[in-house]
């Protein structure tokens, strides 16, 4: 499957993590849905060693313990609705043992989770109108705390992984990424992001990657934790665990 890739000079394969993103909710300021009025970007990074020796194939033993095969992507909305290759989970029993080997998979995993969610009406109602969706300011603020992390681990290097939208939506990202990486934000000078590397790649659901079905499994509860927060929810549990947490800095950030 084409992907397209914005890159700097040096080798991505020298990197020690990689990182992974996938979106939740609709990235518009003007078409709000009322049941689920966010924008959510889940963010994990992963040592590339575990990802190759550990999650990769594990994923594909998950799969492979209910499809014939591995090609099967871990969608959040199929399995929750029952749809296409998960039509099996209305089964209620069969449906209660694949989530509990799901949530035991993410639990033995390790990667480093950040979550950054925008409430869109109290954000519009707040700021002015912006020339930035809402992907592009969630991404801002996510990095500002992924340069933390890199900056802790002694890390210049992240590929970034996200989930491809169509080719506009992904060329506007990547300019927007290459100026944020360049110039900096509000709070983080420039000179600190251009020691960065990250080349970031698009890629396709149909390209079955890892990485971003680990995202998306950590987005939708991340959601509703956000919309719901005293509603139990053990999927959340499972994920709370692995947000970034070093020197008081958080991967958990809601805007407004």
């Amino acid at each position: 499957m084409p992907h397209h890739e914005f890159v700097h000079d040096a080798p991505e394969r020298a990197s020690r993590f990689i990182a992974f993103i996938d979106e939740c909710g609709d990235h518009s300021w003007t078409h709000i849905n009322p049941e689920f009025p966010l924008f959510v970007l889940s963010t994990i990074i992963v040592e590339r060693e575990h990802y190759a020796r550990e999650i990769i194939p594990a994923l594909a033993r998950l799969k492979l313990n209910y499809w014939p095969h591995e090609g099967v992507n871990l969608h959040t909305r199929d399995i929750r609705k029952a749809l296409a290759d998960f039509a099996f989970l209305q089964v209620p029993a069969l449906r209660e043992t694949f989530l509990a080997e799901v949530s035991a998979m993410m639990a033995r995993f390790e990667f480093t989770l950040f979550i950054t969610g925008i409430r869109k009406p109290e954000f519009t109602a707040a700021h002015a109108p912006h020339s930035a969706d809402p992907y592009e300011i969630a991404l801002e603020r996510t990095f500002e705390r992924v340069l933390h992390f890199l900056e802790g681990h002694g890390e210049t290097a992240l590929p970034v992984i996200a989930e491809a939208r169509g080719k506009t939506e992904d060329a506007a990202l990547a300019a927007s990424f290459f100026r944020l990486l360049h110039d900096g934000t509000r709070t983080v000078p420039g000179d600190r992001f251009r020691r960065l590397h990250c080349p970031m790649t698009f890629v396709r659901k149909q390209q079955n990657i890892a990485g971003t079905q680990l995202a998306d499994l950590c987005g939708y509860p991340s959601s509703r934790h956000i919309l719901k927060p005293a509603q139990p929810n053990l999927a959340f549990d499972v994920v709370r665990a692995h947000l970034y947490e070093r020197d008081g800095e958080t991967g958990w950030l809601v805007l407004p």
